[in-house]
């Protein structure tokens, strides 16, 4: 099991650990990880791997079964062995804008409150499809609306629920093509704003700025068709 240091303190640049094991294609599975892993439209964290002897570039992390974390090195480097202590060095910049945008685009599922049928989060960019048969009217109310919210410097934290607490309110989950991760007995939520004052409340697994007032301006991209009922709307960084 990988302890997930991404998701109990995001705001950690560097870690130490243990390689546990190398997977057959070469990923170094370890016991802390500093790294996220993809999942939930936000891509694997990428970095650098130090031990002893030597250093390795993380190109990428993945999830490797219910419980464990593998850095994948860039193609041709040196990695070292099972039982090795390392020092993981986060690119912090790349890492904190994917938790800028992914934060804004839980913020543009209030000002578009409609169900969610994809997303995807970029360093600088995102996207979200909607069920959207017909485009707004007024992109540039969509956004003023959603850089207010930003401004309000919101807090930004979590909770944690039960599965079968899970199933019983599934009014949370805004995404039609992503299940909550469920699984583990317990889900997490994120909250933006307060109990008493709350914005949003959804299931998400990823990694949040602490307010919306550090994710800075942001601008809406083309509203594209995507199908029938289908339309993307995307996210820049000002």
């Amino acid at each position: 099991m990988t302890r997930p240091l991404f998701r109990e303190t995001p705001y950690a640049r560097e870690a130490t650990a243990r390689v546990i094991r190398v997977a057959e294609d070469g990923a170094l599975v370890v016991d802390v990880s500093v790294f996220y892993p993809a999942g939930g439209g936000q891509p694997g964290d990428s970095g650098t791997l130090r031990w002893e002897d030597g250093e390795a570039a993380i190109a990428d992390t993945r999830k490797e079964g219910a419980t464990e974390v593998a850095l994948i090195p860039a193609e041709g480097a040196a990695t070292p062995p099972p039982g090795t202590e390392v020092t993981m060095i986060l690119d912090w910049d790349r890492r904190h804008r994917h938790m800028r945008v992914h934060t804004a685009l839980h913020l543009l599922s209030v000002v578009i409150p409609l169900p969610v049928t994809g997303g995807a989060i970029g360093a600088g960019k995102g996207r979200l499809d909607f069920d959207m048969p017909e485009a707004p009217e007024d992109k540039q109310a969509l956004e003023d609306a959603l850089n207010a919210l930003i401004a309000r410097d919101l807090s930004v934290s979590e909770r944690w629920i039960t599965d079968d607490e899970m199933a019983a309110n599934m009014d949370l989950v805004k995404t039609m093509s992503v299940a909550p991760p469920t699984g583990q007995g317990r889900v997490r939520l994120v909250r933006i704003g307060t109990r008493d004052e709350q914005v949003d409340l959804q299931p998400c697994g990823g990694t949040h700025v602490a307010s919306t007032a550090e994710i800075g301006p942001v601008r809406l991209g083309k509203i594209e068709k995507k199908g029938k009922q289908n339309r993307r709307v995307s996210l820049f960084l000002a």
